[in-house]
């Protein structure tokens, strides 16, 4: 584009490649925002072989059956979350697609409206002649008046 239109890349130009660019939020997973790599872990990782007794087995057991809920709970919550997600994706390409028609419809009102103003500018010389026109018969017409003021008055007189 500069090539064909000459010019430097201004500074409103990139500014509006950053904002496209940029994430719609700062938290969003990108390649250049990898995220945390977190991971979830309940319990320590067990290094040796060691043995348990009751009390920890049965500790451990109620645990497993409260983190068994929590993770069929957790999937139902990720699972809309992603659907949620999803719908505020078609959300976003809808508004985007609906900005794109106004802005080429304002175009389209646009052309329409310089259009008319050039067909306005056209008609001046016409209505510049209709001016002259009306002041030549407004001319004649006083020019009669007169003649016929000049002759009653002047057979009046005489």
């Amino acid at each position: 584009m500069t090539r064909l239109f000459g010019g430097e890349v201004s500074d409103a130009i990139s500014s509006k490649n950053e904002k496209l660019s940029a994430p719609t939020d700062a938290s969003v997973i990108t390649p250049l925002n990898p995220g945390t790599f977190a991971s979830i872990r309940t319990s320590p990782v067990v290094d040796a072989p060691r043995y348990f007794d009751k009390e920890e087995a049965d500790k451990l057991k109620e645990l497993a059956k409260e983190k068994t809920e929590g993770a069929r709970h957790a999937k139902k919550a990720y699972k809309s979350l992603t659907q949620i997600e999803e719908a505020d994706v078609k959300v976003h390409k809808s508004h985007r697609k609906y900005e794109g028609a106004v802005a080429v419809n304002e175009l389209t009102k646009k052309k329409a409206d310089v259009g008319l103003a050039k067909k306005l500018h056209g008609l001046r010389p016409g209505y510049a002649r209709l001016g002259v026109g009306l002041e030549k018969a407004e001319n004649r017409a006083a020019e009669r008046i007169e003649a016929i003021k000049a002759k009653l008055l002047g057979g009046a007189e005489q």
